[in-house]
């Protein structure tokens, strides 16, 4: 290959990412995840919805617990797919379709060894000691219990799904993710409807039916999904001509840059766990956690939808741009997903500031305390907003080029010790209330923020070597 030769496959990625106009390359990347994260969140609204009117508030407290506990142990697992995107971006980057395949079909192994190995027994038998954990009543355990095990023992297409989505973005494709993944969804909510209330000769299978119809739509989509990258069309698929065994290095691998995010994740669960027990402890603590619930969950959500697809972006514009040999032109893509983030944050913010009783309204929340400690809350998460986007796309970029134990140590000092410590303090003296909470969150996102742009700055990812050996066909 001579010095001016393309890569072999060079032209099977979209190489506007590492050539053509950054900001539309970032927004390329980052719209069809926004518009995917939002439609996905509407589907759990309906899920309690549907589970409220036919269950009841047991049903909706089943779920709710579920999830807390079966997303715990899926953000741990699924973050070797952290690793397979940065080494997915590297070789997309380079041009190197083989290597990109090879890591995506390994990937995949490890998902299946992983759900059906680890996940689907060890949920199974562990689901009533994970529940105890939480401290639920006996009559949600009646309810969670079915609910939890039909998540685990048939999580293999949820794995698959998350595998694929970032496979894809890594290599460039992001309207592929979102089609599959608003195809998800959709089905998931026809399911429901028929599962949880039941049809014609389907029974009502109540909280379970909801397990059902998520379990049901992942796997369809996941037998697509596998047919086509048996039979090829996308911009990534399986390789060729070669065995079916696992590749330690490449498995090695993944692991090597995916489970310090792993570790990130379950922190920071682990710190909003311990946030809402602060909240609780305080007078009126269920109306602090009821307006935590909504306006931080729910509300905060559409900055957090954005800058989470924005972290994707980041990570991809920088890992492929960094395997292409220019690392100046990772970093300005990085600054451009943080100005979008920016603008976005700004521009929900400037609702959090003013029509913050309209939107609790739309909630049911209309009692003067809560709406009183809700706007309190969005007028603080309206600048909270501006640091956390720009701390999660500078994430990306991090995590992109593959330094992913970095942001693990951010997220541990702000995320954790920071605004903990804050609470503690606040608790000992005995003057604890709803604002200083709230303060010490907007100071977890600042510090977040600040540290990861000096954590990019640095440029210690510069020199981060991703490679495996050539394969041997």
């Amino acid at each position: 290959m001579t010095e001016n030769t393309p890569p072999k496959g060079e032209k099977r990625y979209d190489r506007s990412l590492v050539e053509g106009h950054l900001p539309s390359a970032v927004w390329k990347l980052a719209w069809p995840t926004m518009l995917a994260n939002i439609i996905g969140g509407m589907q759990g609204v309906i899920d309690h919805a549907l589970v409220g009117n036919f269950v009841g508030f047991t049903g909706n407290a089943a779920v709710g617990v579920s999830w807390q506990i079966f997303l715990v142990v899926i953000v741990f697992i699924s973050s070797l797919f952290t690793g397979m995107s940065v080494l997915v971006a590297r070789f997309a980057g380079a041009g190197d379709h083989e290597k990109v395949d090879r890591t995506v079909y390994q990937a995949f192994l490890t998902a299946i060894i992983i759900s059906l190995g680890v996940l689907a027994p060890a949920g199974y038998f562990l689901a009533p000691h994970l529940l105890g954990m939480v401290n639920a009543s006996a009559a949600v355990q009646a309810e969670a219990l079915p609910f939890l095990r039909t998540m685990f023992v048939f999580s293999l297409g949820m794995m698959i799904f998350f595998m694929l989505a970032g496979a894809l973005r890594s290599a460039g494709d992001a309207r592929t993710p979102m089609v599959l993944g608003i195809t998800t969804t959709v089905l998931n909510i026809l399911f429901n409807i028929v599962l949880i209330r039941g049809l014609g000769p389907i029974p009502a299978y109540g909280t379970r039916g909801a397990a059902m119809g998520t379990a049901t739509a992942f796997g369809l989509v996941a037998i697509y999904s596998l047919y086509k990258l048996l039979a090829g069309g996308w911009v990534i698929s399986f390789p060729k001509h070669e065995g079916f065994a696992p590749d330690w290095t490449i498995i090695k691998s993944l692991f090597k840059f995916g489970l310090p995010t792993g570790f990130q994740g379950i922190a920071m669960n682990i710190g909003g766990v311990m946030m809402l027990g602060f909240i609780g402890s305080v007078q009126h603590g269920a109306e602090a956690q009821a307006t935590y619930a909504v306006s931080y969950s729910e509300l905060f959500s559409f900055v957090t939808w954005t800058s989470t697809a924005l972290l994707g972006a980041a990570a991809a514009i920088a890992g492929q741009n960094l395997g292409a040999g220019k690392p100046d032109r990772a970093v300005e893509g990085v600054r451009v997903a943080a100005r979008i983030g920016l603008v976005v944050a700004a521009f929900v913010g400037s609702l959090f500031l003013l029509i913050p009783a309209q939107l609790l309204a739309i909630f049911g929340m209309h009692d003067p305390l809560v709406v009183g400690i809700g706007t309190q809350l969005l007028r603080v998460l309206s600048l909270s907003g501006l640091f956390i986007t720009v701390a999660l796309t500078y994430t990306g970029g991090l995590q992109g080029t593959g330094d992913t134990k970095g942001p693990l140590y951010i997220s541990l000092v702000s995320q954790m010790l920071l605004p903990l410590s804050i609470c503690f303090v606040m608790q000992r003296i005995g003057v604890l209330q709803p604002i200083h909470i709230w303060l010490a969150i907007l100071a977890g996102h600042a510090t977040r923020c600040t540290l990861s742009i000096i954590r990019f700055r640095q440029g210690k990812w510069r020199g981060i070597k991703v490679d495996i050996e050539p394969s041997p066909a």
